[in-house]
């Protein structure tokens, strides 16, 4: 177990900041309430806001041009209304980052939900839950690259760091670091009892970031969304 100190910044200007990715000087933050794109600057003001037609958004992460979002199914969802596009599919949606528009999308390898996302070298890494597992998937042909079973209790966030990938759990309050190629853990990070919620994740300068979307509703939240890093 590793001892960090969490770093609290700012009470997000984002309702539901499920999902968050740094692009350069930009942090992108996908909103669970609206499903769009908030582009904040380093001291979390908005720049721009970019509407797609995510469904029920969660984690975002960002390629040369492109946003992906991971849409989990609206089907008995509660964090935001139902919307005409909706299409009741859990499915990883590729989005043109100049306009929101969608250009492609693939459904999740299990059928299930999915919260964690992160690009890695024109692959993508994604979090499953039937069973739990984290996979790598062919960012060209969708098809599963390498996957290996992880047993925590909510997978959310992913941010990949070196011959390693984070994956936050939501609900424990923990983040483990696992070694890409065999699954093996290699470092783990308990956050305090009173602290946050780790629904995003996303490295800037070997900092990781966190988001606590304040969703859902559970006895011992603190009430309000919030961005901030760990050290």
């Amino acid at each position: 177990m590793t001892s960090k100190e969490v770093k609290s910044l700012y009470r997000s200007p984002v309702r539901m900041p499920n999902g968050l990715q740094w692009y350069g000087d930009e942090l992108y933050v996908m909103d669970q309430l609206t499903d769009d794109v908030f582009v904040l600057n380093e001291k979390g003001s908005v720049k721009r806001v970019i509407w797609t037609e995510t469904v029920n958004g969660s984690g975002i992460t960002i390629s040369d041009g492109y946003i992906w979002t991971a849409c989990n199914s609206n089907s008995g969802a509660t964090a935001r209304p139902k919307r005409p596009y909706d299409d009741h599919v859990a499915n990883v949606r590729k989005v043109d980052i100049a306009t929101g528009e969608t250009v492609d999308f693939f459904p999740t390898p299990d059928g299930g939900g999915i919260h964690g996302i992160e690009w890695d070298d024109g692959n993508l890494w994604i979090t499953a839950f039937s069973p739990k597992a984290i996979m790598l998937i062919d960012g060209s042909t969708y098809e599963v690259l390498q996957k290996f079973p992880c047993e925590l209790n909510v997978l959310h966030g992913l941010a990949k760091d070196g011959d390693g990938i984070w994956c936050a759990d939501r609900a424990d309050k923990i983040i483990v670091k696992y070694e890409k190629a065999t699954g093996k853990e290699m470092e783990r990070i308990e956050l305090p009892g009173d602290g946050p919620d780790p629904h995003g994740l996303s490295i800037k300068d070997g900092t990781l970031w966190y988001s606590d979307a304040d969703f859902p509703v559970a006895e011992g939240m603190r009430g309000y969304p919030e961005i901030g890093y760990i050290v």
